[in-house]
């Protein structure tokens, strides 16, 4: 005859099949999947800053942005999460990638990327994510990303700039949140692509670009 301790053992592996099926289907039944929801790239021409290579880096950001959540937050500071909906991808990293983007479509630089690349640049975009969500209660979606130019060659920065945007949401739920974040942001990065465009950037040497020419001895000049 089992003890009632090895009778409670024995209940255990009897049951351990069905409760780790219960576990799976509960999973499986919890409700749908959340909508996934992308950013886009602004597709403006914007001229300037002509031949500079420019790395993007991706943004830092704060925990709670960091994720795939859309953000909500009210006056006191409290932050919570829109369900239903989520980004498609890590939020800095797909910001990183649309800013890119969005060089690509609306300036003339020569080439912009991401450091991973292992392109040679002459400036890097340093940045943070300060704020990107809906504030409530007046319903604003909110995008503030603080942005630095840093000379790839010597790691001086050149310039900084805060670049924010609101969007009135029509509600706060995940299509109409995504939908206005989304216009928050296009207006930040076209900012951001027309101050970087305009302003005096810094150009790594290249061979044959120093004032080497003027070390050359002067052949024609008559010995002493």
């Amino acid at each position: 005859m089992l003890t009632p301790l090895k009778d409670r053992a024995c209940l255990l592996r009897d049951l351990a099949p069905v409760l780790v099926l219960a576990a799976l289907t509960g999973a499986c039944s919890s409700g749908p999947a959340p909508a996934t929801f992308d950013l886009s790239a602004p597709t403006s021409r914007i001229r300037g800053a002509a031949g500079v290579q420019v790395l993007v880096n991706e943004p830092a950001a704060l925990q709670a942005l960091a994720t795939q959540q859309i953000l909500v937050k009210d006056a006191s500071g409290s932050v919570s999460f829109i369900g239903g909906g989520q980004w498609a991808d890590n939020l800095p990293r797909l910001i990183q990638t649309r800013l890119i983007n969005t060089f690509e479509n609306a300036s003339q630089l020569r080439g912009v990327s991401r450091p991973s690349s292992g392109a040679v640049a002459d400036v890097q975009l340093i940045s943070e994510l300060r704020r990107f969500e809906i504030a409530t209660p007046d319903n604003l979606a909110v995008a503030e990303i603080s942005v630095k130019i840093v000379s790839d060659q010597n790691g001086r920065i050149v310039n900084g700039r805060i670049f924010r945007a609101s969007v009135p949401a029509s509600a706060v739920d995940a299509p109409n949140a995504a939908r206005a974040l989304d216009e928050a942001l296009s207006v930040v990065m076209l900012d951001i692509v027309r101050w970087v465009s305009g302003s005096p950037l810094p150009r790594r040497e290249e061979p044959g670009d120093l004032g080497s020419q003027s070390q050359v001895p002067d052949r024609d000049k008559a010995p002493t």
